[in-house]
């Protein structure tokens, strides 16, 4: 049987539609977000709002809240991911790199915070950090945020640990590198790329909480979370679009960010191996 001369462009065709159709769905909720928050005038049934401005817009991200809001999300999710990145990288070390008894055991207790509803947990570290007078601060927020963020960033970790050959280290510490050199130039630019998706995860992670937030924070730490929702349940849509586009703006750069670092660590061999 004489193949089908109309299968390959069937199948580019098939190929494009899906193309569209996923930049549709990926596009499409950010596009109407784009349309609310530049419009003042958009009522059913018109397609397309009767006025364009972008004057709600920079009125929203004026407002002093909008501001405070964004700053105390930027400032938590940051310290969060510093800290989660210190704590998590010996910890993937150490399960990665050795087998001991109670291994599984101890994978299954960083993970459990995961798995156990968020309210549950906040509840109980609200009352632990109420009595350690850290309830309503920055710092109460990151300890809690670090609960569900940690793990993330030990589970990035393990995949780049599970690959990782110590004899690298071990050669250069025989060639006379002491311990900071080792890690600069031969463990850091291996490690690169696992630390990136891990940061980026941390990120991603304590940016969005609102939950966990909300209970610690207590009123006195106000993130762009706590703010989107206040502004969901009685807002109206151009202010709810703008807010909704600048929380999507810092993970948009975070992946960024993170694709540049993976594609520049494809890209070049490690300096210690060079």
């Amino acid at each position: 049987m004489m193949p089908d001369a109309t299968h390959p462009p069937a199948r580019r065709a098939a190929a494009l539609l899906g193309r569209m159709v996923l930049g549709a769905v990926l596009l499409g909720p950010i596009l109407a977000l784009l349309l609310h928050a530049s419009s003042t005038h958009w009522f059913f049934p018109r397609l397309v709002p009767a006025e364009w401005t972008l004057a709600p817009l920079l009125r929203q991200l004026g407002d002093p809240r909008t501001r405070a809001a964004l700053g105390a999300s930027l400032l938590t999710a940051g310290i969060t991911t510093g800290i989660a990145l210190l704590l998590g990288l010996p910890a993937a070390r150490v399960l990665g790199l050795r087998t001991f008894r109670g291994r599984s055991l101890v994978l299954l207790v960083l993970f459990l915070p995961n798995i156990v509803p968020p309210l549950a947990i906040g509840m109980g570290l609200n009352v632990l950090l109420l009595r350690l007078g850290l309830a309503g601060s920055i710092a109460g927020v990151v300890l809690v945020h670090l609960v569900p963020v940690v793990p993330y960033a030990i589970l990035a970790l393990l995949g780049v640990f599970a690959r990782y050959d110590e004899g690298y280290e071990l050669q250069a510490r025989t060639l006379g590198a002491n311990p900071c050199q080792v890690w600069l130039r031969v463990a850091l630019p291996l490690l690169w790329p696992g630390l990136a998706v891990a940061a980026l995860f941390a990120f991603l992670v304590s940016w969005s909480q609102y939950v966990l937030t909300l209970l610690v924070g207590g009123g006195q730490v106000i993130t762009l979370p706590i703010l989107l929702f206040a502004a969901v349940s009685g807002g109206n849509p151009t202010s709810i679009a703008g807010l909704a586009l600048l929380f999507a703006a810092p993970p948009a750069v975070a992946i960024a960010l993170a694709v540049r670092a993976l594609a520049a660590a494809a890209g070049q061999p490690a300096r210690g191996m060079s």
